[in-house]
């Protein structure tokens, strides 16, 4: 039988120093196809990526989620946000995504897959639900990005409720919304790399 671990609370990550993330001058939108084939360059020796994508809330009952919206893959060093409004832009994400001998490390990635499926066409290659390798290690069904650096870092992982509610799909992205999105993807893989995982 495996064992459980407890995971800290709300109440004990709220004590937490925060956990250090990439600033603005380490993230770069990718809107256009100069940037996306720049990035592809970039990411060309990669061996792992965070990786995580956003898409527009929907709060109408039918409403029905056009998303993703944007497609976040981070290095230790540089978070890239894809916007998926161009087509060079999907077709570079396609390439990464399905890429089998690069790593991308994330959390609750089941729904994030299904709707890459839906609107890319492509079947993501390299997953990894880093909240599958916290399950089988014992700790509780979810871990979530926040409990994951608590637990591994000792830090809190600042989350913007604002953020994450906020219109993904808009062609503007904030600084919140940029910051936001980067450190997601970044985190994932900070976490990765804390938890020794063979690549």
């Amino acid at each position: 039988m495996t064992e459980r671990h407890l995971t800290p609370g709300k109440e004990q990550i709220e004590l937490l120093e925060p956990f250090e993330r990439l600033a603005l001058a380490q993230i770069e939108l990718i809107s256009t196809p100069q940037q996306a084939s720049s990035a592809l360059e970039e990411l060309a020796g990669a061996t792992a990526l965070g990786f995580d994508t956003e898409s527009k809330p929907t709060f109408a009952k039918n409403e029905a989620s056009l998303g993703p919206h944007i497609v976040q893959l981070s290095t230790l060093h540089k978070g890239y946000i894809f916007q998926l409004e161009d087509a060079a832009c999907r077709r570079a994400v396609a390439i990464l995504l399905e890429s089998k001998i690069v790593i991308k490390a994330g959390f609750g990635l089941g729904d994030d897959r299904r709707r890459i499926i839906s609107k890319l066409g492509v079947d993501p290659q390299g997953v990894l639900d880093l909240n599958t390798v916290f399950r089988e290690r014992g700790y509780r069904k979810d871990m979530g990005v926040r409990g994951a650096v608590a637990v591994l870092f000792n830090k809190r992982f600042i989350k913007s409720r604002k953020a994450t509610t906020s219109n993904w799909a808009n062609l503007r992205l904030t600084e919140a919304q940029l910051i936001y999105a980067a450190n997601d993807a970044y985190a994932a893989l900070r976490v990765f790399e804390a938890l020794g995982l063979p690549r």
